[in-house]
C-alpha cells in the first residue's frame, strides 16, 4: 500500500466536476483507492463518496492506494489534484 497527502488548491473544494474527474480516473486502476479527509473517509471511485466529504479549498486529502497499479493510481490521483483538475494543462 502507498499513500501521499495533498492540499486542495481548488477555490470551490471538491464539487461535482473535480470529483466526478477523480473518480473516472481513479476507475482507470485496478488498485483499491480510499481517501480521507475532513475527518471522513471514502472510496475514491464513487462520486457520491467523493462529495459526501465536504472537501473545500486548503483541506488536506490523503490517498490510499493498494493493489497492482497502486503507485501508477497514486501518481496520478495526486498529479490530479495539484494540477488543480487539469487547470493548469496547456
Amino acid at each position: 500500500m502507498v499513500s501521499q497527502k495533498v492540499v486542495v488548491q481548488n477555490g470551490a473544494g471538491v464539487h461535482l466536476r473535480p470529483a466526478a474527474m477523480l473518480c473516472e480516473e481513479a476507475q482507470k486502476y485496478k488498485a483499491e483507492i480510499r481517501f480521507q479527509s475532513n475527518g471522513k473517509e471514502g472510496n475514491a471511485k464513487s462520486v457520491l463518496s467523493l462529495l459526501g466529504c465536504g472537501v473545500k479549498n486548503g483541506y488536506e486529502i490523503e490517498f490510499f492506494c493498494e493493489g497492482e497499479d497502486e503507485e501508477e493510481a497514486l501518481k496520478a490521483i495526486v498529479g490530479m489534484v495539484q494540477d488543480d483538475f487539469g487547470k493548469h494543462k496547456e
